[in-house]
């Protein structure tokens, strides 16, 4: 089944391990970088040049398009990255951030420790390593991701003596300095970044937060301690903007939640750095699942609106500035829907299909999304095309059944900057947990 579903394209070069340890000049050699690394143009999320517009006709021509597969990483140490939404390429589109572990099928402990690296696609995808972490988990990594605006800084979490980190190295340099927070998500400008409390998201949600420190406030439903902060990248000021009691004081249509535990997850600055998005979930006493309402605000924690509160809402991506796609229960059976951040609140239907994990081509004209495991554990990665409403399959990969609940291996479709290529996790039955790339070529052809 696996060979039939996954064309998988080796480099047949041998992974060689690169130490980094030199600043300035020589980490040039250390690193075995060309000196024409990140001249490109940075990037917001939904930038670059977008693809040819395509008619319905075109569309439909496509449905038999064979996308190319191949594999950037090998065993017998095991690769991914993490989330959909964030920058996994670098601006020239060579270089793809990877995280490298040495064990797989199992929760993280305090004691592992991951090593980051990015992957050279031209010189044999070639592993690059960085440094390491060991503040991390199966889902969202380490929020390793390159800084947006710049053209060779990256930012990743880590776990001190006394707390939850970040650091930002510049690869080209060798410079690195630490931050007192660790990092959710990056403004555009990377002058400033929201992040959550992992121990409180490690306790509600296993799986999303990091191993080694415990919950101070596990036994309160909705502390006035614990939230959002905003932090300053520049000097490390940083301070609670939104708690989770703030969010509890407001009331849900459904249920009473007060005695519900509280938690939030998946912040989202906008592409123009005004607003932020997030979840706000709770789960009552006893119950196995949890409810959900996504909530907007700004930086400072103002402005608080809640665009959706029907209890179910999952993956979103911001569009522009101002709409957030975002799949929602609305209406059975679930769909995806383009939200309004304004005050009037608006909500737009675009597509009917199961949850995915979903991100914008450069243009907004298609859009990238993947499924959960079907029936013979195929996971789904395809294109939605908006002005025809049709769906370009783009490959369907195979997840081993070992891979299942916290260390599940999904999909995860990243963009790169110019769109023409997109990174995947996914569960080798020989190699485990590795990358793919898939060229976009087809629609840019097309």
């Amino acid at each position: 089944m696996t060979q039939r579903m996954t064309e998988l394209v080796a480099s047949g070069v041998c992974r060689r391990k690169w130490l980094f340890g030199l600043a300035g000049s020589l980490a040039w050699q250390v690193l075995g970088l060309p000196k024409a690394f990140g001249q490109a143009g940075s990037a917001g999320l939904h930038a670059g040049i977008a693809p040819p517009s395509l008619a319905a006709e075109k569309v439909r021509q496509l449905l038999q398009a064979k996308f190319s597969v191949r594999k950037i990483t090998r065993g017998p140490r095991f690769h991914w990255f993490g989330y959909y939404d964030k920058w996994q390429f670098d601006p020239t589109d060579r270089y793809l951030l990877g995280m490298e572990v040495t064990f797989d099928l199992r929760s993280p402990r305090p004691e592992d420790e991951i090593r980051i690296g990015m992957i050279d696609t031209a010189e044999g995808d070639r592993w690059i390593e960085l440094d390491k972490s060991s503040a991390w988990c199966w889902q969202q990594g380490c929020m390793l991701q390159w800084l947006p605006g710049s053209q060779s800084e990256i930012i990743w979490n880590d776990r001190s003596r006394d707390g939850y980190v970040s650091h930002i190295l510049d690869v080209k340099t060798g410079r690195k300095r630490t931050l007192p927070l660790p990092v959710y998500a990056v403004s555009p400008d990377s002058r400033w970044a929201v992040t959550l409390d992992f121990r409180r998201l490690a306790h509600a949600r296993p799986g999303y937060g990091y191993a080694g420190f415990p919950d101070p406030f596990a036994h309160i439903p909705a502390p006035a301690e614990s939230g959002i902060w905003w932090m300053d990248l520049v000097t490390g000021d940083h301070r609670l903007v939104i708690s989770l009691a703030d969010l509890a004081a407001i009331p849900f249509p459904k249920e009473e939640n007060s005695r519900a535990t509280h938690w939030f997850n998946h912040l989202l600055v906008s592409p123009g750095g005004e607003r932020f998005v997030f979840l706000h979930r709770w789960r009552q006493p006893g119950a196995s699942r949890w409810l959900t309402r996504m909530v907007t605000a700004g930086p400072d924690g103002s402005g608080l609106r809640i665009l959706d509160d029907n209890g179910v809402t999952s993956h979103f991506i911001w569009r522009d500035a101002s709409h957030i796609l975002a799949w929602s229960g609305r209406e059975a059976p679930g769909a995806f829907y383009v939200f309004a951040d304004t005050p009037e609140r608006q909500v737009q239907l675009v597509y009917t299909h199961v949850d995915g994990h979903c991100s914008y081509l450069p243009g907004g004209e298609w859009i990238v999304c993947d499924t959960y495991p079907d029936a013979d554990r195929l996971q789904h990665v395809y294109l939605y095309h908006v002005p025809s409403g049709q769906k370009v399959p783009v490959g369907s990969f195979y997840s081993p059944p070992q891979f299942a609940g916290e260390w599940r291996c999904d999909t995860h479709p990243r963009v790169s900057r110019s769109g023409k290529w997109i990174c995947i996790d996914s569960p080798d039955e020989k190699e485990g947990r590795q990358m793919l790339l898939i060229d976009l070529s087809p629609i840019w052809e097309a």
